[in-house]
């Protein structure tokens, strides 16, 4: 399975037991909402980093036929309907904005709008002494039940979340404790909510909305929600669960206000993402996020029926018939038809043969009738480098990691044969086409193989330092001896316990061993020792290791303090800030790589120590794509002398036990987006704070880097109303997290969808959601030439 994401929360580092609080839903649903508000020094970056277009196949509502039913897959049937714990998912998430108020949605740039099916208006209308927003709802707004929307429902809402009351099971109250009262205007269809201190994101609030049913009582909230909702208002109903036969199905409001649902219904189908090319093979789905080998399985069928083969020719020419020529097929026709064993067993593998030709001439004309729609998902894949202890607690070490990458060629590997637009993503906190997109990037710099050999040199890791002993340890000293001694006298005994009580192997490549073939087998990359940079320069003075590290504060304080080139005009330097003193990603000006050409391809070593980091990746089937990135990842570190040790582990523990837990250096793992930055990101790049036993809090900042100040940054972004200053306030956090190298961007994930030919308003919706009223199959030809002619 593709992994985005992980439990929200605090998490202490590698504790024996899990500290994790309830939190939001886990990160494989895109319940969890990264900031997308990041500001730009100018207009231009927003405008040439387009978003990809959305794939959804639009149709006006007088197209959509009325009736029908769309049977959609999910990952497996939510074990909560209560978006607001822990352990929401996905499928929780797809209920909520089917049945429930959602106040403001996203438009296809990821901007939040006003959902005037429930609000007639909502603005600040007071700043002093305190931000009061006053909300006015559609006068036509009611749950299921016939009570209408109203203050009670806000109120409720705001006293579950804001963490006073610890009866609650909260993931989170992110925004709602910020708030000091909720009162009713002149009727309940105006709510007047009072801040106690300013919020930039209030419009992430009430969203989406409980009825008090479920909100007003510990009870309701943390376990009547989990199966049933005792009211909902949405042009959905929910209908039923069916546990045993794994579907949720949603039925038409009739007290829905707005427009019509042109659906009957929607099932929500439980198929993991392992099964869904078989069940769309069946025809059992209408619409399902699929890989990218089921994607290419679609698109063959569809150019077979272009061409006018069916199903049958299509397995001759490229399915489980097409080995069989004809000298094959006379030679088993004879041998079948003998008399003995032989012919028997010949018979047998000619039936199975004949029954893998059918179906999958069967799965092919049945595959023939869906299209894929494709565009980006909200959601960027980055390589976390985890720099609580190791090599990686060093920055230098983990800007040398970043500099050694080429985003651009991982981001190609994966985007560019769907047809999909491959550009890194520049920020953290922002995807390309946000109208606040800004590429901060050159905080840390591109691919340069001299600058990571260089930072590498200036933390101490050398090509031969592994052999090396560590400054202060005499020849011959009495621990040498005393080992030796211990290894003469117990060797074989020693040997065998040792043995036993290692980890096993499986599972682990360390790269930089000499494994017949493995190197051979390996394409060229682009960067290496082989390459133009290689050289036999020495490695620059210490002083320059100074003018390394103002460097690179000067690029991030400049969009920091405004003194930069892309500084607001007028800007002026300000007092050091509370990080100032990092070492720099840039080595100094002139500086060339320390290294031969032959040690280039050595591995690095400090104090008799290898440089090697420990890469995990999950194992699962749907994970080729991340493991294929991962082994460019192992040969572009390889080829500055870092030595990677990969371990495959099970999808099931790829979070919980090794990134969550801290038992990693470098992984692969993606964050969802959404539009509400100082809230949402803040805890993903929080800077860890010791707790009272000794362990470590990282809240999600799972690569456990972080700075005073962009903790500060996220905060005054959060309390600033002025949406222009939030944004620039933002934009310079990600400067602050670039530089840190904590986390590297990689690629927005691609975004594959397998739709019925004729379903329309559904597919890959991009940086927006569905709206679920207006999916529907298009009218016939036929019937819609009649409608007009009326």
């Amino acid at each position: 399975m593709s992994q985005i994401g992980a439990p929200r929360g605090r998490t202490c580092s590698r504790s024996p037991r899990s500290r994790t609080l309830r939190s939001v839903a886990t990160l494989t649903s895109a319940v969890l909402a990264v900031t997308v508000l990041a500001g730009c020094s100018s207009g231009e970056d927003a405008d040439e980093a387009q978003a990809a277009a959305q794939d959804n196949a639009p149709a006006a509502r007088d197209e959509v036929a009325d009736g029908g039913t769309v049977r959609w897959a999910i990952d497996a049937l939510p074990t909560t309907l209560n978006s607001f714990q822990a352990d929401a998912d996905g499928a929780t998430s797809r209920i909520a904005a089917a049945v429930l108020p959602s106040l403001y949605t996203l438009d296809e740039r990821g901007r939040p709008q006003r959902n005037a099916d429930y609000l007639e208006s909502a603005q600040v209308v007071e700043t002093e002494p305190r931000q009061v927003v006053l909300y006015k709802l559609n006068q036509q707004a009611v749950w299921s039940d016939g009570r209408e929307i109203g203050a009670p429902d806000f109120v409720a809402q705001w006293r579950a979340l804001s963490g006073r009351d610890t009866a609650y099971w909260t993931a989170r109250n992110s925004g709602y404790e910020r708030i000091e009262k909720i009162e009713r205007g002149k009727d309940d269809l105006e709510v007047r909510v009072t801040f106690a201190k300013p919020y930039a994101d209030w419009k992430s609030l009430f969203t989406p909305l409980y009825p008090k049913q479920v909100m007003g009582s510990p009870n309701s909230f943390n376990d009547g929600a989990r199966t049933t909702l005792k009211a909902t208002a949405g042009p959905f109903l929910l209908k039923s669960i069916d546990h045993k036969g794994g579907g949720v199905t949603l039925t038409r409001n009739p007290r829905w206000w707005g427009q019509a649902a042109k659906l009957d219904s929607i099932v929500l189908s439980a198929v993991p993402r392992s099964e869904r090319a078989a069940a769309l093979a069946a025809g059992k789905l209408d619409l399902a996020e699929i890989d990218r080998s089921t994607a290419e399985r679609i698109s063959l069928a569809l150019r077979d029926a272009r061409a006018g083969r069916n199903g049958a020719q299509a397995a001759l020419a490229h399915g489980p018939g097409s080995g069989i020529t004809p000298s094959k097929a006379l030679k088993s026709w004879a041998l079948a038809h003998g008399s003995d064993e032989k012919a028997a067993g010949v018979r047998a593998a000619r039936t199975k043969n004949q029954q893998a030709i059918a179906q999958y001439a069967a799965a092919q004309d049945t595959l023939a009738a869906y299209v894929v729609r494709k565009s980006l998902e909200p959601a960027y894949t980055q390589l976390s480098l985890n720099g609580e202890s190791g090599p990686l607690a060093d920055e230098r070490v983990r800007r040398a990691v970043a500099r050694a990458i080429n985003r651009q060629e991982l981001a190609e590997s994966v985007l560019k044969p769907l047809g999909l637009p491959a550009r890194p993503p520049g920020s953290h906190l922002a995807l390309a086409g946000q109208a606040a997109y800004a590429d901060s990037s050159d905080a840390l710099g591109d691919q340069d193989t001299k600058e990571a050999r260089a930072l590498l040199a200036d933390a101490g890791w050398v090509p031969g330092g592994a052999a090396q002993k560590p400054a202060g340890t005499k020849a011959g000293s009495e621990a040498e001896q005393k080992a030796k001694a211990e290894k003469g006298a117990g060797g074989s005994t020693d040997s065998k316990k040792k043995a036993a009580d290692t980890a096993s192997d499986e599972g682990l490549y360390i790269v930089g061993d000499d494994k017949p073939g493995d190197r051979r087998a390996a394409p060229a990359p682009v960067i290496g020792a082989g390459g133009p940079e290689n050289g036999t320069n020495t490695l620059a003075p210490a002083s320059a290791a100074a003018r390394q590290s103002a460097a690179l504060l000067a690029r991030a304080q400049a969009l920091d303090t405004g003194t930069g080139a892309g500084a607001r005009a007028g800007g002026a330097h300000s007092a050091a800030k509370p990080d100032q003193g990092m070492a720099g990603a840039y080595a100094p000006r002139g500086t060339a790589a320390p290294v031969t050409a032959p040690d280039a391809a050595r591995a690095l070593g400090k104090d008799g120590k290898a440089l090697s980091l420990r890469f995990v990746l999950p194992s699962g089937p749907g994970s080729e794509s991340l493991r294929s990135v991962g082994d460019r990842i192992v040969r572009m570190l390889d080829a500055v002398g870092i030595r990677t040790e990969v371990t495959k582990v099970s999808d099931d523990s790829f979070f919980k036990d090794h990134v969550a837990s801290g038992d990693y250096d470098l992984a692969l793992y993606s964050w969802p987006a959404s539009a509400f930055p100082a809230t949402d990101a803040r805890p993903i790049f929080a800077k860890p704070e010791p707790a009272s036993d000794g362990s470590l809090l990282v809240e999600q900042n799972y690569s456990r880097v972080g700075t005073d100040r962009i903790d500060q940054l996220f905060d005054q972004a959060a309390g600033t109303l002025d949406e222009e200053e939030a944004r620039e306030l933002v934009r310079q956090a990600d400067a602050r997290i670039w530089a840190a190298a904590g986390s590297i961007p990689l690629y927005q994930r691609p975004q594959l969808v397998a739709a019925k030919a004729d379903l329309v308003n559904a597919g890959a919706w991009g940086l927006a959601g569905p709206r679920f009223q207006d999916i529907g199959f298009k009218k016939p030809e036929t019937s819609k030439g009649a409608e007009r002619n009326r």
